[in-house]
C-alpha cells in the first residue's frame, strides 16, 4: 500500500489541468494619430502670412478647415482652439494629396511646392 500511494500521487498530478497562462494585455484600439509637421501650431495669421489668402475656408463647428491649392497638390489645414477654450486657434493636422486624383501625397513636399509661388 505504501508503494502504490506515490504512484497514486503522480497519477493525480499527471491528470490534473495545466494552469492556463496569463494573457498578455490585449492590443486596443490605436489612439488617433497627430500628424505633426513644420505646420502644427501655427494660428490662422501666420498660415496667411506664409501663403496668402486661402480660397477655401469652412468653419467646422468649433475648428476652422483652410486650403491651399496649386497644379501639384492640395493642402488642408485643420484649425482648433486649445482645449480649455481660451486662446487662438492653431493647427491640430494637415494634410496633403494630388487634386483630381486625391491620392494623399506628403505635406512637406506640398508645402515646398505651395511656398514656391
Amino acid at each position: 500500500m505504501r508503494r502504490l500511494f506515490p504512484l497514486a500521487a503522480l497519477f493525480v498530478a499527471a491528470c490534473s489541468t495545466a494552469p492556463k497562462p496569463t494573457p498578455g494585455p490585449t492590443p486596443g484600439v490605436p489612439a488617433p494619430s497627430v500628424t505633426r509637421t513644420n505646420l502644427s501650431g501655427l494660428s490662422e495669421a501666420e498660415l496667411l502670412a506664409r501663403f496668402g489668402p486661402a480660397p477655401f475656408r469652412v468653419r467646422e463647428g468649433s475648428g476652422l478647415k483652410l486650403q491651399w491649392q496649386n497644379a501639384t497638390c492640395v493642402l488642408d489645414t485643420y484649425l482648433y482652439p486649445p482645449v480649455n477654450g481660451s486662446g487662438a486657434a492653431t493647427v491640430l493636422h494637415a494634410d496633403a494629396r494630388r487634386p483630381g486624383t486625391g491620392e494623399t501625397v506628403a505635406v512637406e513636399g506640398c508645402l515646398a511646392s505651395l511656398t514656391r509661388r
